[in-house]
């Protein structure tokens, strides 16, 4: 069953048992605790439809749907127990506390019955499908489509190591890249897919969910540099475990059987902050296009009456994962200031215009990219996007620039509130040390303390 058909299941399910909890506690509370005959009434069908949308956008916070298809029963019971505290507690306060009660207890007993009924109802059928999706793993009907990286005899190891487990761990073996040329044992038992130049353009023709690299994760700049070009898709990267790892408590078990592995956790900060942030995004894009109109106006005039051109400029850039978007700024330059090619600009740059020297300062020629924020291309804050050429060239000296494009680009960023626009690749490089830190250290608070940051930069004119 695929990530789709799952997630529609579990939805189903989830808006079904919220129903059913919904009703079996309004019938206790009336029965029991108001000790009143059982009608149903207007509130009791309203609350039949809000009440489990309410739970369908609780668990959509928490990133309950998530990866369902590596979903084990430890994994689905935290996930689960966390959202039926978070939302009793919801519908308690908001929906409960104002409801007259005999004595002040019969609030806990409303409180403890609202949890118990709905998350038992709820665990029941999300256990059932959760144990259908283990058995199908461990009995090798199921799984995500395997790519090994090495051709060594680690590799041949690794691959015996999995396959000869009593139990599947989910990993379906497609084929196999060589690093060090080809092991006559590894290709009798698996095809050679190719080699690591061509790492990108064979996940993507084979469709591979999981990536298994056989080298010791002592060699640190060989894992480091193929880790980069694999970070950012949507797939699970493993390597192999070695004594130090083991004894430093690196390798992160989430199955007994499974082999000696560690998985290389991608996630930059949790779920709900993740929709907080975009919430965050489009509520304060949208105030800020309103408040700053009359802005726009007269920067719109200014640009027009001093330079010939369009008041716009629009340029390609690379987004999240790659995605190509056009981001929109107030024109800063002459028209075709790129007419022999791709440049960055400098601070002494003659084909910036007067206006554009003052917008540069106070990063004013950014304010239009809040269109950009709106429509998801771009975020409040987040590594500030490039184009392909500058990537490629950096990528060629540093490739762990590359995971810069792991999450949407922002307006303003850690690197650009440290040390400005970057005039060459050196200084690109500088910056992206900045910008490396904030991804290893997401949060909504690190957002909040660089928008606060860059507040400062725009009224004191401070800007590089």
């Amino acid at each position: 069953m695929n990530q789709k058909r799952l997630k529609t299941l579990f939805i189903s399910v989830d808006l079904l048992t919220a129903g059913i909890a919904w009703a079996l506690f309004f019938f206790y509370r009336k029965t029991f605790i108001e000790q009143v005959p059982f009608e149903t009434s207007d509130r009791f069908f309203i609350g039949l439809i809000a009440v489990p949308i309410f739970w369908l956008a609780v668990y959509f916070v928490l990133g309950t749907y998530n990866n369902l298809r590596r979903m084990y029963f430890m994994r689905i019971l935290s996930y689960s127990m966390r959202s039926f505290l978070l939302g009793t507690l919801g519908i308690f306060f908001f929906l409960i506390l104002d409801d007259e009660v005999f004595i002040h207890t019969d609030y806990y007993k409303l409180l403890i019955a609202l949890f118990v009924i709905h998350s038992t109802l709820t665990l029941i059928p999300r256990l059932i499908i959760t144990n259908y999706l283990v058995k199908q793993i461990a009995t090798r009907k199921s799984g995500f489509r395997t790519l090994l990286i090495g051709g060594s005899k680690k590799a041949v190891d690794i691959y015996k190591e999995v396959e000869g487990l009593p139990k599947g761990t989910g990993s379906i073996f497609v084929g196999f890249i060589n690093l060090n040329g080809i092991d006559n044992e590894l290709s009798t038992q698996l095809p050679h897919l190719g080699h690591l130049e061509n790492l990108e353009r064979i996940i993507d023709e084979n469709n591979i969910e999981e990536v298994i690299i056989a080298l010791d994760s002592s060699e640190h700049e060989r894992l480091k540099r193929i880790i980069t070009r694999l970070q950012g898709r949507e797939i699970t990267i493993k390597i192999a475990a070695n004594m130090y790892d083991l004894l430093s408590g690196s390798v992160k078990m989430t199955n007994i059987f499974g082999a000696l592995l560690i998985e290389v956790n991608d996630d930059l900060m949790p779920h709900w902050q993740f929709v907080v942030k975009r919430l965050m995004d489009l509520v304060a894009s949208t105030i800020a296009i309103i408040l700053l109109l009359p802005v726009y106006i007269v920067l719109g005039i200014l640009v027009k009456s001093t330079s010939k051109g369009p008041v716009f400029f629009l340029q390609e850039r690379v987004g999240k994962n790659g995605v190509p978007f056009n981001i929109i700024k107030f024109r800063t330059m002459v028209v075709d200031a790129e007419k022999a090619g791709p440049q960055l600009s400098s601070s002494n740059d003659n084909r910036i215009t007067k206006i554009g020297k003052f917008m540069r300062k106070v990063r004013l020629d950014e304010i239009p990219q809040f269109w950009n924020v709106i429509k998801g291309e771009m975020s409040l804050v987040g590594p500030r996007p490039e184009r392909q050429f500058f990537i490629d060239k950096i990528a060629e000296r540093e490739p762990q620039f590359l995971q810069l494009t792991k999450v949407k680009p922002g307006i303003t960023s850690w690197g650009q509130v440290k040390f400005g626009y970057a005039e060459n690749v050196d200084e690109m490089l500088q910056r992206m040390k900045y910008d490396l830190l904030y991804i290893k250290n997401m949060s909504i608070a690190i957002d909040l303390k660089i928008l606060l940051y860059t507040i400062g930069i725009v009224l004191k004119g401070s800007g590089k």
